[in-house]
Parts: C-alpha cells; sequence; structure tokens
C-alpha cells in the first residue's frame, strides 16, 4: 500500500509540474524561439550560423518530443489521449518533426511540419485554444450564413451581368465574373468606381449597390459575429462546468489520498499494539 501512496504522490507531483506557469511558460518560449529558428532560415545568413541554427532546431525538436512524452505520461486516462483533438495535433506535428531533413525527397514535409510547430502556441495557450475551439464549433452555424450570402451574391451577380455587361465586359461579363466584383464592393476596395461607372448609363443603380453591400457588410457581417459570440458564450459555460467537475475529481483524489494515509497509519498503529 505504500507503493502505491507513493506512486499515487509521485504522479500528482508531476502533473502539478505539467500545469504550473513555469513549465507552460518555458514550453511558450521554446515555441516562439522555435517560429524565429524557422524565420531565420528565410534569410541568406553565414554558414556558421547556419549549422548553429540547425543544431538549435534539433534540439528544439528533442525538447518537443520529451515534452509530448511526459505529458502522455501524467494524463489520468492513457488510452484517451490521442482522442483529445489537440493532442492529437500535437503528437503529429512533432512526429513530422522527426523526419531527417537531408532526405531530398522529405525535406519539403519535414520543413512544413517544422512551420506548423507555431501552431503549437494555440494548444499550449488556454485563451488561443478556447478561441480556435469555438471557432471551429460556430463554422457549421456560419455556414448556413454563408450559404445565404452565396444566394444573395448569385442574384445579384445574375442582376448585374444582365444590366452591367455592355458597359463592362471585364467587371459584369458573366455570373462568375459579376461575383468577383460584387466581392470587391463587398470588402469596399475601390468600389464606388465601378458604381460611377454603371451611373452614367443607370443613373439609379446606386440603389443596386447600397442594398447589395447593406444585406452583406452590415446584416450577414452581423449575423457571423453573433454566431460566434454565441457559440463563445457556451462553451464559456461548459468551461466553467468542466472547471467545477475538475475540482470535485481533485478533491475527490485527495480524500482517496487521505483515506490511504489513515488506513496506513491505523495499520501501523495496529502492529505496534501487537508487538
Amino acid at each position: 500500500m505504500s507503493s502505491d501512496l507513493s506512486r499515487f504522490s509521485a504522479l500528482e507531483q508531476l502533473r502539478r509540474i505539467e500545469s504550473s506557469r513555469l513549465f507552460q511558460g518555458t514550453v511558450i518560449t521554446i515555441i516562439i524561439l522555435s517560429a524565429l529558428t524557422i524565420g531565420a532560415k528565410t534569410y541568406e545568413i553565414p554558414p556558421l550560423v547556419a549549422d548553429i541554427l540547425t543544431i538549435l532546431d534539433n534540439g528544439i525538436t528533442v525538447f518537443f518530443l520529451v515534452e509530448i512524452l511526459f505529458r502522455f505520461a501524467v494524463y489520468p486516462d492513457k488510452k484517451r489521449f490521442l482522442l483529445d483533438g489537440w493532442n492529437l495535433f500535437d503528437t503529429l506535428v512533432v512526429i513530422g518533426s522527426l523526419i531527417p531533413l537531408d532526405n531530398s525527397e522529405a525535406v519539403l514535409l519535414g520543413r512544413l511540419l517544422r512551420v506548423f510547430r507555431v501552431l503549437r502556441l494555440v494548444s499550449v495557450v488556454p485563451e488561443l485554444r478556447f478561441l480556435i475551439n469555438s471557432l471551429l464549433k460556430a463554422i457549421p452555424r456560419m455556414g448556413y450564413i454563408a450559404l445565404l450570402m452565396f444566394i444573395i451574391f448569385y442574384i445579384y451577380a445574375a442582376m448585374g451581368a444582365m444590366f452591367f455587361a455592355d458597359i463592362d465586359d471585364t467587371l459584369w461579363g458573366d455570373v462568375a465574373v459579376s461575383m468577383l466584383t460584387l466581392f470587391r464592393v463587398a470588402t469596399f476596395e475601390d468600389w464606388t468606381d465601378v458604381m460611377y461607372a454603371t451611373m452614367d448609363v443607370y443613373p439609379l443603380s446606386w440603389m443596386y449597390y447600397l442594398t447589395f453591400i447593406f444585406l452583406t457588410a452590415f446584416v450577414f457581417l452581423n449575423m457571423m459575429v453573433g454566431a460566434i459570440l454565441e457559440v463563445m458564450s457556451e462553451e464559456q459555460n461548459a468551461k466553467q462546468a468542466q472547471k467545477a467537475h475538475d475540482e470535485r475529481d481533485e478533491m475527490a483524489r485527495r480524500l482517496v489520498a487521505m483515506q490511504a494515509q489513515l488506513n496506513e497509519l491505523t495499520e501501523m498503529m495496529r502492529e505496534q499494539k501487537r508487538s
């Protein structure tokens, strides 16, 4: 029982280290250093500096390998470690970083995966991870909004191709080109030049542009923002509930440890009485 208790205490101590600010700060620092190393290699640098960066890159790869193994060792349910999306992403990036860059066939893949190591900053920082999770969960709702926006784009593009093709075939020649022109209008990229060109022939064509901008730039954009904010609110509530659940689990583990210690002391007292 004492060996199980010591093993439990050691595992709890390792988990505290893994969740400590010092450990997380070290990982973030190494990720930033990795990003700077990748950026430095895009410049023309002396051979000596290139060799130093290569050694540094190999050291960073070893650090990430040790870090992911450490996280796996302290994970409560090791069978479900890779079922977590962020753990799977980190593992794939770390394994990909082990690809030797001296292999000409794998050099491009290895460099690409080394670039993706910068994204590990998202998985390490809880706030960034929260934002990405909220954005990913909002995509289905945003998809319907995007579909409705595409319908509006298509209707206005067809109207533009019918009325304005004779004015400027480059901008309004067909539906596809008209949709690109409308995207330019929606992003306010010199859209007044497009409008004034059609107003010379159709003075009331300004209504076409203003209604389109009102629908796309104001209505649909606010709907997108509203969908993301709603999901973020739901995620925040779920996060608070999960935090409360984790606190209860932590309290239960401590109670189990205390009970084990109490049983061990009781057994020791019994043995002393017998002796």
